[in-house]
C-alpha cells in the first residue's frame, strides 16, 4: 500500500489571510493563486501493518515535534475516510525553503494528501482531494490544480463547500514569476499565529475582507483576458492590503526585512523604465515578482543586483498533482 505524488507550490495573487474556523481551516475570504513549476514537494507514503506509529522523514531527516504532529493528525483524517487503521511511513523531499514565505506547506500537504489517499485505496475526485487537503494546510487545496485556481471559502459549517476550483489551465497564459530569496530562515511569527492575531486584534481586518470580492472578480477577468497590467496592479495592491493588517495588529508585526522594501522599490523602478513587473509577498520576507517572458533577462539581472538578495529563482506556470510510478524523487 504505497504511492508517490508530486505537488507544486502556489503563490496567492488574491491572498488568504484569516480563518472563520481554526479547527477546520475555513477562510474568511476566497483567494486565488498561480501554481509554480519551480518549487515542489515529492512525497512517498507507505501504509504498513507492522508499524506501531507513523514515521515522517523530510529531506532525509527524521521529523518529530509540531511538524510530525501535523502530519500524523492529517493521516488520521485519511485513515478515517478509508476505515483502515494502518500507520504510515512518510518520506518527503521538499524543494522549497520551509516556513520562509514560499508556501512550503502548500506543496507539502498537497503531495501528502495525494500520496496517502492513493496509497490507502481512496479514489478521490479532484474536488474531494482539494477538500481533504485543505484540512492539512489551507493554501494547499489550491495546489491540487495547475495554472490558476480559486479557493472558495464556502458557507457550510462543516466545510463541505470549501475547496479550490480551477480558473484557467497552465497552457492558458505564459506569465513568469521570479522568487527573490532574501532569507530561508523560519519566520518568527508563523502564518497560523499571524492570522489569528490579525483577526482578533487588527482594526484593518474587516476592511481587508470587504475589499476581496471586487479584487477577486477583477483579477479573474484580467486572467481570462490576459491583461497583465490589470492582474499585476490588483495582485500588488491586494498584497499590500494584507500586510497592512499585520501592522495594525496588537502587538504589531511584519514579515518584511529592509531588503524586502528594496526589492519592492526596484520593481516600481522597473515599471517606471517601461518594463511591466509587479510584486507580491506572502507571509514571509521573500518577494515574488510577476513579469512577461520577453522581459525575463532584464528582470532577473536587475533583481540579482540588489544588495541583500541571495538568489533569484525563476518559475513558469506549474502543473497540478502528478503521481510517480517509482520511488525516484525528482
Amino acid at each position: 500500500m504505497k504511492a508517490t505524488a508530486k505537488a507544486h507550490t502556489n503563490i496567492a495573487l488574491i491572498k488568504y489571510w484569516g480563518k472563520r474556523d481554526e479547527a477546520l481551516i475555513l477562510p474568511t475570504n476566497n483567494s486565488l493563486s498561480i501554481t509554480l513549476d519551480g518549487f515542489y514537494t515529492t512525497t512517498s507514503v507507505e501504509f504498513n501493518e507492522e508499524l506501531t506509529k507513523d514515521r515522517f522523514v523530510l529531506n532525509e531527516t527524521a521529523v518529530e515535534g509540531e511538524q510530525f504532529q501535523r502530519v500524523t493528525k492529517f493521516l488520521d483524517l485519511v485513515r478515517s475516510l478509508s476505515g483502515k487503521r494502518l500507520y504510515a511511513e512518510v518520506a518527503s523531499v521538499n524543494a522549497v525553503p520551509t516556513a520562509a514565505g514560499f508556501a512550503s506547506s502548500a506543496s507539502g500537504f498537497a503531495a501528502l494528501a495525494a500520496a496517502s489517499s492513493k496509497a490507502i485505496g481512496l479514489n478521490l475526485t479532484e474536488t474531494e482531494l482539494s477538500r481533504l487537503t485543505r484540512q492539512g494546510s489551507g493554501s494547499a487545496c489550491r495546489s491540487i490544480y495547475g495554472g490558476f485556481a480559486e479557493w472558495q471559502k464556502g458557507e457550510a459549517v462543516d466545510g463541505s463547500d470549501s475547496y479550490a476550483v480551477p480558473i484557467a489551465p497552465r497552457e492558458h497564459w505564459d506569465i513568469r514569476v521570479a522568487a527573490v530569496v532574501l532569507s530561508s530562515k523560519m519566520k518568527k511569527v508563523s502564518s497560523r499565529r499571524g492570522m489569528r492575531r490579525t483577526v482578533e486584534t487588527s482594526p484593518f481586518f474587516n476592511g481587508w475582507v470587504d475589499s476581496i470580492p471586487y479584487d477577486l472578480e477583477a483579477i479573474k477577468e484580467g486572467i481570462l483576458n490576459k491583461d497583465f497590467v490589470k492582474v499585476g496592479e490588483i495582485a500588488e495592491a491586494n498584497c499590500l492590503k494584507m500586510h497592512a493588517t499585520t501592522l495594525g495588529a496588537n502587538p504589531p508585526f511584519t514579515y518584511w526585512l529592509d531588503t524586502t522594501l528594496s526589492v519592492m522599490q526596484t520593481v516600481q523602478q522597473l515599471r517606471d523604465s517601461g518594463i511591466p513587473a509587479y510584486f507580491t509577498i506572502d507571509a514571509g520576507p521573500n518577494v515574488k515578482v510577476l513579469y512577461l517572458p520577453e522581459h525575463e533577462e532584464k528582470v532577473q539581472e536587475t533583481l540579482r543586483n540588489i544588495p541583500g538578495v541571495s538568489d533569484v529563482k525563476l518559475s513558469r506556470v506549474g502543473q497540478g498533482i502528478s503521481y510517480l510510478e517509482d520511488d525516484t524523487f525528482v
